[in-house]
């Protein structure tokens, strides 16, 4: 059994694969780490990847899922799980010590734990990737600077 993918996805493909799934797979697994992971297979030598793959062999996917969020984006956390009318919502927060009002959180619903905790992660990994992609708001300076510089601030 191995949880590398052999043919990585994109973001939504796996969005889609995993809101279609009716229960997690070894496969699912593998999809969403070739195709969202960075770091998680570089660790394949790793004690954590090790027991990433145990947790796989018991089908023990709520840890699985638990471990592969923790592995691949340490500053996030699962903030809220919840079961309400046949679905659960999970919640990772980038800042979870903010009031909920005011936290970001990337959310997803399924009516499977596992998979609406691997479909928050897809979420979480395409809200870090449209941060690493923003243009800066700084505005740049068009001129070359002058030869020196001087402060004219009065600190009196």
């Amino acid at each position: 059994m191995s949880l590398k993918s052999k043919h990585p996805a994109s973001l939504e493909t796996l969005d889609s694969a995993l809101h279609h799934a009716q229960q997690p797979t070894v496969d699912l697994f593998a999809k969403v780490i070739g195709g969202a992971c960075t770091r998680v297979p570089l660790l394949a030598k790793a004690e954590a990847f090790d027991r990433l793959m145990h947790l796989a062999k018991l089908d023990a996917w709520t840890e699985a899922a638990f471990l592969l969020i923790a592995l691949e984006l340490p500053l996030w956390r699962v903030r809220r799980l919840a079961y309400e009318n046949g679905e659960w919502l999970c919640s990772l927060s980038h800042q979870p010590t903010l009031p909920i009002a005011l936290d970001d959180c990337a959310e997803a619903t399924h009516e499977v734990l596992p998979i609406a905790m691997l479909c928050a992660f897809v979420e979480a990994r395409r809200r870090r990737n449209a941060v690493h992609e923003t243009v800066s708001t700084v505005p740049q300076i068009q001129q070359p600077w002058p030869e020196f510089a001087m402060c004219c601030e009065n600190y009196r």
